[in-house]
């Protein structure tokens, strides 16, 4: 029997104090003095999957094979005709500051937050705080392969492979049954997973991992993926930054949209943008964005980007509160597919509107964990039973964006 999720609201002055207080009492996620030995340059590697077998499919679909796919799995399907820029991934990662887990734009901090994804992606039928937790024994690869597809054991056997020491399946084993099942949920299905297999955690380039098997088989369940994949962007960001190369794993198109709506300049927010069928993924890939920018000129843009340069609060979202913490925690504990991170949305309150105050960030930069080794399914447990009480904070609107004491910590 699932533990039900407690969920507690707290006015934004006490946040404020209890943060302040915290922060005084814990320190921040480095402790001072202290240096992040990280690589001066990044050389990162944003190769993406081929999707055109995917465009293809979807493009055939009729508008009401199409609308129960949306219903079921909101907007993921936009993500096959989102353009990766290489050059913008590449400069970002460069930025990443893998103690805080955000973006440090020269003065600015920044980061993805799971309000954020969720407008982005629209999936509605889902719990806001019931999160994917590894299970310690899940069911064999082949039973959810056969469970999948209505294939045989037989064929199911033959279509795993070990790559690198990943147990995966090609997406060519799985092309047909998307194309030509009889049973259209079915196809709607194994579509879906393919999104999430080959665009949102593209580990193992044309192959779908058994980790996102995993992670699939409860998304019918009522859990919310965005924390999930802010984990895995996350922890491949920190990779990425503290060797200095590597393959970006992450989502590379929610992040793209990400960053660029943070530069989408509106005079005055259309009110249609926030009607309930507005689709934020639908009017990105209809905008003209730059295109051709080098790496070097993003680097700069980053380098001298100000405080009046960003779009703080994305057009498409307008949240009343915001998520800051969980359970005993004094941040967000985040559980991915491979590993656990956690993150500080109290240090990027802009991006909601809210004035800026000095956020409790004590522990971050040590809290990250691989799925390996002794002991971590005891960190999974913790984590997974701190989301059975999630803190959300009001928002507060102020003449100024930052308080006095904010600036003078971050300085």
């Amino acid at each position: 029997m699932e533990e039900s999720i407690t969920q507690i609201t707290e006015k934004n002055a006490v946040v404020r104090e209890w943060s302040l207080k915290t922060q005084r009492e814990k320190g921040d996620s480095l402790v001072e003095g202290s240096v992040a030995n990280l690589p001066e340059y990044t050389t990162v590697n944003v190769r993406q999957n081929n999707l055109e077998d995917l465009v293809r499919v979807w493009n055939q679909w009729d508008s009401d094979t199409r609308g129960i796919f949306t219903e079921r799995y909101g907007d993921i399907a936009h993500l096959i005709t989102i353009r990766v820029d290489e050059q913008l991934t590449q400069a970002m990662v460069r930025f990443w500051d893998p103690a805080y887990q955000c973006f440090t734009f020269n003065q600015e901090d920044m980061t993805p937050t799971i309000e954020e994804y969720a407008a982005l992606l629209r999936i509605d039928n889902v719990q806001f705080g019931k999160i994917y937790v590894k299970e310690p024994k899940p069911l064999t690869f082949r039973k959810k392969l056969v469970r999948l597809t209505d294939m045989t054991d037989a064929w199911a056997e033959k279509q795993i492979k070990k790559k690198n020491e990943t147990v995966c399946i090609p997406w060519s084993s799985l092309r047909e049954s998307v194309l030509s099942h009889p049973d259209i949920l079915k196809r709607v299905n194994l579509f879906a997973l393919a999104i999430y297999g080959l665009v949102i955690f593209p580990r193992v380039l044309g192959h779908i991992e058994v980790a996102v098997f995993d992670f699939f088989e409860r998304l019918k369940q009522g859990v919310n993926p965005v924390p999930t994949i802010l984990a895995e962007t996350f922890r491949s960001l920190s990779t990425c930054r503290r060797v200095g190369k590597g393959r970006f794993i992450g989502c590379a198109q929610l992040l793209n949209v990400w960053i660029l709506s943070h530069f989408w300049k509106v005079e005055r927010t259309p009110f249609h943008m926030f009607s309930k069928t507005f689709a934020p993924l639908e009017a990105y890939l209809k905008k003209e964005w730059p295109r051709e920018v080098t790496k070097q000129h993003w680097v700069s843009v980053f380098q001298n980007l100000r405080a009046e340069d960003i779009t703080w609060r994305a057009p498409w979202i307008r949240p009343s509160v915001l998520l800051y913490k969980c359970g005993g925690q004094d941040w967000v504990p985040l559980l991915g597919l491979w590993g656990g991170v956690g993150y500080a949305p109290l240090l990027v309150q802009r991006q909601f509107s809210s004035r800026q105050f000095i956020p409790a960030t004590g522990g971050l930069a040590q809290f990250e964990f691989a799925f390996a080794g002794e002991g971590y399914m005891k960190r999974v447990r913790d984590i997974a039973k701190s989301w059975n009480e999630i803190h959300f904070m009001e928002l507060a609107l102020y003449a100024d964006t930052l308080t006095q004491d904010y600036d003078i910590w971050r300085k």
